[in-house]
């Protein structure tokens, strides 16, 4: 089983072959800055399945976590920064490959990415669905390292 240098590869690769499928089938044309969010996104949800165990991966899931959440805060998006804190305590409730490592957490865990902005933001489905999807690709990799499946 990989590291998380070996999940963080496979997340690179995995992201890169779905950008360059996206791109090609000409079914999204993201900008460079929403290209490179979506790979943050891929990546963290690559390491996201190991967070419930003592490991680099954790510390540098986290270490981005708690980034983001400071930055949250500064911005004075408190809603966000609470919720963001709250889901990062989830994968304490279990145990190591225990849910995180399920193919029903790689459609369920990263749903708030879809769901808060369109209750909180009225943001619509078709722009959030991009980043949904890097996360599942991001879990997937995870899993599919892991031969989950």
């Amino acid at each position: 089983m990989p590291g998380y240098r070996g999940h963080l590869l496979g997340g690179v690769i995995f992201w890169g072959a779905a950008f360059f499928l996206v791109i090609w089938a000409s079914l999204y044309q993201p900008s460079l800055e929403d290209a490179f969010v979506l790979l943050c996104i891929t990546l963290m949800a690559s390491l996201f399945p190991d967070v419930d165990t003592d490991s680099k991966g954790q510390n540098l899931f986290y270490s981005c976590f708690v980034i983001l959440d400071i930055s949250l805060m500064v911005q004075k998006q408190y809603k966000w920064a609470a919720i963001l804190g709250f889901f990062g305590l989830l994968p304490a409730l279990g145990h190591h490959r225990g849910w995180t490592h399920t193919w029903w957490a790689m459609l369920v865990v990263p749903m708030p990415i879809i769901i808060l902005p369109i209750l909180f933001y009225e943001q619509s489905l078709e722009k959030l669905v991009p980043y949904y999807l890097a996360a599942v690709l991001g879990y997937f990799s995870h899993l599919a390292l892991d031969r989950k499946f």
